[in-house]
């Protein structure tokens, strides 16, 4: 059994080296990299991965893009922001030398945040298929929250090991994530989808959100971190509404 641990990355020069380390039980290292503008390539190819460089066209078709392009058909994909933990990678090497038992296996994803692991508040387990036979599965094509699909009739079962994550730098860096790429790609998947809001939709849309993630996902337990993730996981609410109203609202073209 060889794996190609796929990557992608765009400017990620401070977060490649230790993502690229964490996966050295790896046959292959392939970095698949949107044009970035900083090092993130130079330290890529230092390290010995195999780097292909291309236009951004999505989260999904660029990870599908690496799957097809790997070398080797068992993938384990990660993102530049996360780590494999230790415990992880032994459960890997474990299985690369006894053979696997499933045709795809799911992680649990435990982030970072204000300098706290969080273990509540609709973060975790987290649990996504990251280490897969690609010629049982597909990436599902969605622009935002994009996962693996496993073909009818393929095996899955879970690891223990978590996959460390590091995604947010500060309150501005979460609050531009939300602004800049997840509302609006939610928003435009609502759109496509047929979902439709109202002024009553947007204007509830963020307190039901807060309660959701600081009450009934517990986020309380996760102290003033979990709050501030309920905060802004209201904003989001708050915000992907009020774009599917903007773009149900639009004047008609005559």
């Amino acid at each position: 059994m060889k794996i190609s641990a796929v990557i992608i990355t765009f400017n990620e020069e401070a977060n490649i080296a230790d993502a690229i380390s964490s996966v050295a039980f790896a046959d292959e290292i392939l970095v698949i990299d949107s044009k970035s503008e900083d090092a993130t390539t130079e330290i890529a190819n230092t390290l010995g991965a195999n780097v292909i460089i291309r236009d951004w066209p999505g989260f999904s078709e660029q990870k599908q893009f690496g799957t097809d392009n790997a070398a080797h058909d068992w993938i384990f994909s990660l993102d530049a922001d996360e780590r494999v933990s230790p415990s992880l990678a032994s459960e890997i090497k474990a299985i690369k030398e006894s053979g696997p038992p499933a045709d795809g296996f799911t992680i649990s994803r435990l982030s970072t945040y204000m300098g706290r692991e969080i273990r509540h508040s609709g973060w975790y387990p987290d649990r996504q298929l990251r280490l897969f036979d690609r010629r049982k599965a597909r990436w599902n094509g969605r622009e935002i929250h994009e996962s693996v699909e496993m073909s009818q009739g393929a095996k899955t079962t879970g690891l223990h090991g978590d996959i460390l994550h590091f995604s947010v730098e500060n309150a501005a860096h979460h609050h531009r994530m939300i602004g800049e790429r997840y509302a609006p790609l939610a928003a435009q998947r609502m759109f496509r989808t047929g979902r439709r809001t109202s002024t009553l939709g947007v204007v509830i849309a963020g307190p039901a959100a807060f309660f959701r993630s600081y009450f009934l996902k517990l986020g309380f337990l996760d102290g003033f971190p979990g709050f501030c993730i309920a905060r802004f996981a209201a904003h989001h609410a708050y915000l992907k509404h009020l774009m599917l109203w903007e773009m149900l609202n639009r004047p008609s073209e005559k």
